[in-house]
């Protein structure tokens, strides 16, 4: 899968007090990049504690569940778009079916 607006987590680990979520975001990046996902439930199946939302979206648990990633897929296009990347507090604000941080 291609992955789009991965800056958006470059610039979230470069974030002080955010190193800690550099090196589990670059693993799950270089998973989704040898993905070839065409549906939620094959990324259930590598992914067991993801959860889908619905509108294509995806929520991850980075970092021991300390970070959580929305990100909404494009399955026929092979694409994954960040939709967003926060704290769990951050993201207990937000609408994970709609939110686009990007």
């Amino acid at each position: 899968m291609r992955v789009i607006a991965v800056s958006t987590l470059k610039t979230f680990w470069e974030r002080p007090g955010r190193s800690d979520c550099e090196e589990p975001l670059k693993t799950w990046y270089g998973e989704v990049c040898r993905a070839q996902w065409r549906s939620p439930a094959d990324i259930k199946a590598q992914y067991g504690n993801a959860s889908i939302v619905g509108n294509n979206r995806i929520v991850f648990n980075i970092a021991g569940n300390k970070y959580r990633l929305i990100v909404a897929f494009a399955y026929r296009m092979q694409v994954a778009y960040i939709k967003f990347v926060g704290t769990h507090a951050e993201y207990d604000k937000v609408d994970a079916a709609s939110v686009d941080q990007s």
